[in-house]
């Protein structure tokens, strides 16, 4: 038996398919002194069981990504490693039964097509020419994955594991974890043969990563799965024609009635995500067993039964099959179905590659992301979508994450609408004034778990559920979203705005520290400034507000669901030995916009304030006899001011603010009529407009770029890029749209050949014109370039923009 490893420079704890491949990836990269630790075999966990499904197909820009690199690598993993595997690449059928799904698969073609995958849209005619034993009622179409396939997860993860120690790596089976510690900076990892003290650390304990996360301190916010499906007995017909056609079915995916039906040799597997789905371990009488080693739960096929008849319904065929065995196991879920991948929040030197509801597709590009988190500190792709720290501590609460986890399941092939809000798992944050604002009428949404309005509907709208189902402009909200907008323009709106993410940062040496991290200038005390931070390769990490207090005094305000992630980023930076404190204290104030041009006047009546003091400002002021922080700024593009208030006070300030406006048509307004307005001006949106996709420069933002500063993170690489010549460029995009806006990650069209991408879009109101933010060529970031915008299949004549705002250019209503 080889000895026991008491040193290594990364320790990994799970060996699946995920963790597996995160040491052949790390491995790869160099860092072969690493070590995989298994509580029982490779594979025990969700792996063995798992159906082996390979699809790219994703609406996520960054889970394609990922998906696509994993498909990539399986094709080429047996030579490289030598080791056999099965991998059959078959293809794919999704079956699209809406107008509205085959809008969905266009979007994703375009988008696959941009990373170099051939995904094609066919008619009904051409799905039976690809699968003749299917029946074609109700169809609109489908997509064609030409990439799709399956994979047999045990031989994946061993050619992994084989890789790996080929390079150096070790991997330690029959060892569980039984603690972790922190001695010396470094951590220590307690096992049943002795101790292993290393640098890092990642949790990829799939299913049992909650158990892992435990022994740092960390909850993690998942939930586990009852996930089944059923293997069927040889079909004569499908052996026949499979030996004539020499390949293998398409894998077909009937997206609409939720399940997927697999040719396994000459069998069949169909895997149902059925609505009335089960969540197991999730209660104190049914608790995880100590080991659950290649096991399965008892077979619960009532439920599928609907599904089966569908299925037989839709490939005759099927109904002729005996049943030969039943698979039930648990698969493990985040509150929103996505992977945890990255920094371990709040955990120095700690990271997770854990909870993959799809995790064999995922497991190679899950590595690569993961070795790079670790030997870069960065990623290539933002991968914010996977990122631990999305979710704040409310998510691990048991009962938020079996809701959502099971209305994610139960919806796992559901179209994600850009109006609709998922109602499971809601109201876990609510503001001060959530009663007053709900009474105006407000439809409301989470952001970071706080409940912020949408729209106000009036008496006689459509509040429905099913209303937000399609991707048009047009619904009971567009005509409420105009009125909200022109509120906004013509005379007053107020926006409730809970859950702004605010940092505390003061001591001596403040403001230097802050300067060496963002790429502009930090504002004098009384100002308030955008601060842009970017990592060493220059990109956009996020941007802040910096309210200065003081000299060394600042509050640091960024959006909700950036709180863990802009916190991290600040604390990691921090000088060791320095007196520079830095404090979250996002739960103890609420704040509100109110703007327009009556805003001043409104403000007037109810404060002691100094309302002549100009654009950027701040200062401390009393409304209504409560103390708040007034707050010259105004994200929808109006004369207007940020009331920033002590929660307890919310509500008060609130009252007099309503009532003194009533008289200068003071209405409320919600975040799709905010959208609507900061689009026209040109303000980016956090993770779509800003991330760390672009560097600073490309992002438009030259601006908040001081050169002459001695230093600061990421100006070699920003100079370099400079000299060099910025390859893309941020453009504002007028189009000439249909009913659809463009949507995040439509492709941008330019004599025939793909120029660049948008980061967002929608329709602006007060221009009357649908607008794009995006990225282009920097050679066509010329104003009055004409470009066209792909929108579900169609592309839309487009014309980029000059370099300021669409309304108001020149920013006068705003220093109004």
């Amino acid at each position: 038996m080889a000895e026991f490893p008491t040193t290594a420079r990364v320790v990994i704890i799970g060996g699946g398919a995920v963790g597996v491949s995160s040491l052949y990836h790390l491995a790869k990269a160099g860092w072969t002194d690493c070590v995989l630790l298994e509580k029982n075999e490779l594979t025990s966990g969700s792996t063995w069981h798992a159906a082996g499904n390979v699809p790219t197909f994703s609406s996520s820009w960054s889970l394609m990504n990922m998906q696509r690199y994993s498909t990539e690598l399986y094709r080429g993993l047996a030579a490289e490693v030598d080791y056999p595997m099965n991998y059959h690449v078959t293809g794919s059928l999704r079956l699209a039964h809406s107008k509205e799904r085959m809008q969905e698969f266009q979007r994703a073609k375009g988008m696959g097509r941009y990373q170099g995958m051939d995904i094609e849209i066919v008619g009904v005619d051409d799905i039976k020419s690809r699968y003749p034993f299917i029946e074609t009622h109700e169809l609109e179409g489908a997509l064609y994955d030409p990439n799709d396939g399956d994979i047999d997860p045990a031989q994946l993860t061993q050619a992994l594991a084989k890789g790996a120690r080929d390079m150096g790596a070790k991997i330690v089976r029959f060892c569980p974890v039984i603690g972790v510690r922190r001695e010396n900076g470094e951590w220590v990892v307690s096992t049943a043969q002795g101790d292993i003290r290393c640098e890092y650390v990642v949790n990829a304990a799939g299913y049992r990563a909650q158990e892992v996360g435990r022994m740092f301190g960390r909850e993690v916010p998942m939930m586990v799965m009852s996930h089944q499906y059923i293997l069927f007995e040889e079909i004569p017909e499908l052996a026949a024609w499979s030996k004539e056609a020499g390949q293998k079915l398409p894998l077909l995916r009937d997206v609409d009635t939720s399940y997927y039906l697999r040719q396994e040799k000459n069998g069949m597997n169909l895997g149902p995500y059925e609505r009335n789905c089960r969540a197991h371990w999730a209660t104190p009488n049914d608790p995880m067993p100590d080991d659950f080693s290649f096991q399965l739960y008892p077979d619960d096929l009532e439920r599928l039964e609907w599904y089966l008849d569908d299925a037989v319904r839709r490939v005759p065929i099927l109904g002729t099959a005996g049943l030969s065995k039943v698979i039930n196991g648990p698969i493990p879920y985040a509150p929103d179905g996505n992977p945890l991948i990255g920094p371990m929040p709040g955990v120095p030197n700690a990271f997770e590659a854990c909870v993959f509801t799809f995790g064999i597709a995922q497991a190679g590009g899950a590595g690569k992301v993961l070795a790079e988190w670790i030997t870069q500190g960065q990623t290539e792709w933002d991968m914010w979508s996977c990122d631990p720290r999305r979710f704040t501590s409310f998510a691990a609460a048991p009962d938020y994450a079996v809701a959502k986890g099971m209305e994610i399941y139960g919806n796992e092939y559901a179209i994600h609408f850009p109006r609709h809000a998922w109602p499971a798992g809601r109201d876990r944050k609510l503001s001060p004034i959530h009663d007053r604002i709900q009474k105006l009428g407000a439809q409301f949404n989470a952001y970071n778990g706080w409940e912020r309005a949408t729209w106000f509907a009036q008496l006689g709208d459509d509040t429905s559920e099913e209303s937000t189902e399609t991707f048009k402009r047009s619904g009971p909200w567009e005509k409420r979203i105009r009125e909200e907008c022109l509120a906004v323009r013509d005379a007053a709106g107020i926006l409730d705005l809970p859950g702004f993410s605010r940092f505390r940062l003061q001591g001596p040496g403040a403001r230097a520290w802050l300067s060496t991290l963002i790429t502009g200038v930090v504002p004098k005390p009384g100002r308030i400034g955008l601060g842009y931070f970017a990592d060493d390769a220059g990109r956009i990490v996020t941007e802040m507000s910096i309210m200065a207090i003081d000299e060394d005094f600042f509050f640091l305000i960024t959006a909700a669901v950036a709180q863990w992630h802009d916190f991290e980023w600040l604390k990691k930076h921090l000088p060791e030995g320095s007196q520079i404190t830095l404090q979250d204290v996002t739960d103890n104030f609420s704040c509100q916009i109110l703007s327009g041009p009556n805003s001043r006047a409104i403000l007037a009546e109810v404060s002691d304030a100094d309302l002549s003091l100009p654009w950027l400002t701040h200062q401390s002021v009393q409304v209504a006899g409560r103390w708040c922080q007034l707050v010259r700024v105004s994200f929808a593009g109006e004369l207007g001011w940020e009331i920033h208030s002590k929660i307890e006070d919310t509500a008060a300030i609130f009252d007099a603010v309503w009532e003194a406006g009533q008289k200068h048509g003071l209405k409320p307004f919600g975040m799709f009529a905010l959208d609507s307005l900061r689009l026209e001006k040109g303000y980016r949106a956090w993770k779509g407009d800003l991330s760390t996709d672009y560097t600073v420069l490309q992002g438009g933002l030259d601006r908040f770029v001081k050169w002459d500063k001695p230093e600061f993170k990421g100006k070699v690489a920003l100079q370099n890029e400079k000299q060099q010549g910025v390859k893309k460029r941020f453009v504002t995009l007028v189009i000439d749209a249909g009913e659809h806006d463009a949507p995040y990650m439509s492709t941008l069209w330019h004599d025939g050949k793909v120029v660049g991408e948008t980061t967002s879009g929608g329709f602006g109101y007060r221009v009357d014109k649908s607008i794009a933010l995006g990225m282009i060529r920097a050679d066509l970031a010329v104003p009055g370039t004409k470009v066209h915008v792909e929108i579900f299949g169609e592309n839309f004549p487009a014309v980029v923009q000059e370099d300021q705002p669409l309304w108001d250019p020149k920013n006068e209503r705003l220093r109004a």
